[in-house]
C-alpha cells in the first residue's frame, strides 16, 4: 500500500546544486550520447522524492546504464510518466515515485521541471526550475552544465512547464536515501 507525500523541492534543488557541474558516480552520464539533461533531472527529483517505480517498461527508475527505464533518460517518457503517474487510478506500479501536471508559467515554483522543444512539437531538453525572481526563472541542467542560469538566454520554439505534485512511496528506502545520493555513496534503495 503507497502512501502520498510531499515532494522536498529544497533537497532536489540542493541536488542540483551540487552535481550541475560534475557528474554523481552512481549514474552513466549521457552527454554525446543523447543528452545528459533528463538524467540530472530524474537524480534531482530522486532526491527530492527517494522513491522509483520499477514497473518494467513503463516505470521510473535507475539500477544501472543498462537497467534503467526509458523515462529516467528520456525527455518524453519522463514527460509521460510524470503526468500519467498523476492518476490515483494509475494501474502501473501502483503510482509509485513522483507525479505531476502541465501548468502555466505562473504556476511554476522552484523544484518544478521545464521542457524545451522544437517548431516541430519534438521535446528535447529538460531543465530544473531552482528559482523564481522578478526577473524570471532560473534553472539547472546538464549536457549543457548549468546552475542558476536565467531561462530566457535558451532558444526554443516550444515550452512546458511541470509541477510536480508529491510522489507516492512504499516505504522501501532507507532514511539516509538523501545523504547517501548526494555524497555519490548510494542510490538508497536498500542494494
Amino acid at each position: 500500500m503507497s502512501q502520498v507525500k510531499p515532494y522536498d523541492r529544497e533537497r532536489a534543488i540542493e541536488y542540483a546544486r551540487r552535481w550541475a557541474f560534475s557528474r554523481n558516480p552512481l549514474f552513466a552520464d549521457f552527454t554525446g550520447r543523447g543528452g545528459n539533461c533528463t538524467n540530472f533531472i530524474s537524480q534531482c527529483l530522486l532526491a527530492g522524492t527517494c522513491q522509483m517505480n520499477f514497473t518494467p517498461d513503463f516505470g521510473w527508475y535507475y539500477i544501472s546504464e543498462s537497467d534503467r527505464a526509458a523515462a529516467w533518460t528520456g525527455v518524453e517518457f519522463f514527460y509521460n510518466f510524470i503526468i500519467s503517474n498523476a492518476d490515483p487510478e494509475n494501474p502501473v506500479g501502483e503510482g509509485l515515485g513522483p507525479f505531476g501536471r502541465e501548468v502555466p508559467r505562473s504556476e511554476v515554483e522552484p523544484g518544478d521541471v521545464i521542457q524545451l522543444g522544437r517548431r516541430d512539437g519534438d521535446f528535447y531538453h529538460t531543465l530544473l526550475v531552482v528559482r523564481r525572481t522578478l526577473f524570471g526563472i532560473r534553472v539547472a541542467a546538464q549536457s549543457d552544465d548549468a546552475f542558476n542560469r536565467s531561462l530566457s538566454t535558451y532558444s526554443f520554439s516550444r515550452i512546458r512547464y511541470i509541477h510536480i505534485d508529491g510522489y507516492r512511496s512504499d516505504e522501501r528506502y532507507v532514511s539516509s536515501c538523501f545523504d547517501e545520493l548526494i555524497a555519490g555513496e548510494s542510490l538508497g534503495i536498500g542494494e
